[in-house]
């Protein structure tokens, strides 16, 4: 087999996006423009120099190469006319598809779910993110294990320990990243152990958290900065934000929350990556609220909306969320035309822009009310030694009436109802009936 050019990290590498579109889904001229769109800001994301892009229509996919012989040698003469080093197909390609590509077309070839691995792993800065991509990537290198070089061919003797008689160095590659593999989800799991720990410590402080979801470059995390004072990498590319930040604010009311800010969603996420993440993500399931951040100026909105909540009810499907739909980039959407935004999917929507600004005190003010209303009013008989539980009364709950007894006090206090049963397990108390 030719040697394949490494994919690098720079303009050196000459890239042709190839978009497959099917006959049978009667996509629309518009549609198959905006995802050759999406395909090539992939491939920007890790500045790759996309030389050229290719919508290739296909009646049906062939086992062997996905395309049929003709697509097939137009692609290559492209790529050799072009001299590109990496060719990517926005499609899913089976193991010995991309094999047969690669020995076609004498360059690399990515499809979509090995070109968002590759960004998920030059994105990713914290040991959890890390550790998250690559077990996500040689989970799905390991059904690319093939016979494709020579080296996997010789046969090696050796104790049983080490390999047993005539294992193939294939046999041994793939034992190898099983082990790796099962070593990963080890590290994975005492992670989401932490995690545990961690949220546990913020529920006993009272301290609600408001989890952002939603499609890639939507501007979440400029929404989080303006939010939060913060300065988490926010650009106008995909995948800006990976590893999951978390920032405390004050409402205007004084209510204390805690925002996340998620990494984006996008279409045929691949399952790799989304099982892998599934520690970062709990955060989501795990928030008193949730704010889906959506890009009203997007003509692909309602689907991009669909497939945010399709990965989360695929993730969380027991678990309800209460969620809010945060319509942003509002200043891009012509004024004229902004009514057909309202769309009462849900009870309730905001219409914001995290640049300009407009709409966040709206977005403020149903924060605040969303907490207000989850208050509910309890009496209890504190005693009078016991001041630790007072104090934490006033701190986290709104007190409506304080009457001192000889030996013990009766506190009639609205709480929110996740407070009622920290409170009430902390100090060990139950409310006057």
């Amino acid at each position: 087999m030719t040697d394949l050019p490494a994919l690098t990290d720079g303009i050196q590498t000459i890239t042709l996006v190839i978009v497959p579109v099917f006959s049978t889904r009667n996509d629309k001229g518009d549609s198959a423009a905006r995802k050759i769109d999406e395909a090539v800001g992939l491939a920007e994301a890790i500045q790759l120099e996309v030389c050229a892009s290719k919508e290739v229509k296909l009646s049906k996919i062939r086992p062997a190469t996905l395309f049929g012989s003709g697509k097939t040698n137009e692609i290559g003469a492209l790529i050799k006319e072009e001299h590109v080093g990496v060719t990517i197909v926005d499609h899913p390609l089976t193991p010995i598809q991309q094999r047969n590509l690669e020995l076609e077309w004498h360059c690399k070839v990515l499809d979509r779910t090995a070109l968002i691995l590759e960004i998920f792993g030059a994105r990713a800065r914290t040991y959890e993110g890390r550790l998250q991509v690559e077990l996500a990537a040689l989970q799905y290198q390991r059904s690319r294990l093939v016979r494709s070089w020579t080296h996997l061919e010789r046969q090696r003797g050796g104790f049983g320990f080490i390999g047993g008689p005539g294992e193939s160095q294939l046999e041994i590659d793939r034992r190898l990243t099983d082990q790796r593999i099962t070593k990963l989800q080890g590290e994975i799991v005492n992670i989401r152990k932490t995690r545990t720990l961690q949220r546990a410590s913020r529920q006993r402080a009272a301290i609600p958290t408001v989890a952002f979801v939603g499609y890639t470059n939507a501007g979440k995390s400029t929404l989080f900065n303006l939010l939060t004072k913060s300065d988490v990498v926010a650009k106008d590319m995909l995948f800006a934000t990976l590893d999951p930040t978390m920032r405390g604010m004050t409402l205007p009311s004084g209510q204390e929350i805690i925002l996340c800010d998620t990494v984006g969603f996008i279409s045929d996420l691949p399952t790799e990556l989304v099982a892998s993440f599934r520690a970062t993500l709990e955060e989501i399931v795990e928030a008193d609220l949730v704010l889906h951040v959506q890009d009203a100026s997007s003509a692909e909105a309602a689907e991009h909306r669909r497939t945010v909540e399709e990965i989360v009810d695929g993730l969380f499907s027991d678990e309800p969320l209460h969620m809010i739909d945060v319509l942003n980039k509002i200043d891009l959407v012509d004024p004229d035309a902004r009514g057909y935004q309202s769309r009462a999917v849900r009870d309730q929507e905001v219409c914001i822009s995290a640049v300009s600004g407009e709409g966040i005190d709206e977005l403020l003010k149903l924060l605040d009310r969303e907490f207000a209303n989850r208050r509910q009013v309890f009496t209890y008989d504190i005693p009078s030694s016991d001041g630790a539980a007072l104090a934490w009364l006033y701190k986290n709950g709104e007190v409506i009436n304080y009457l001192p007894q000889e030996l013990s006090n009766i506190v009639k206090v609205a709480l929110q109802t996740p407070d009622v049963g920290r409170f009430e397990q902390r100090f060990n108390l139950e409310p006057l009936h």
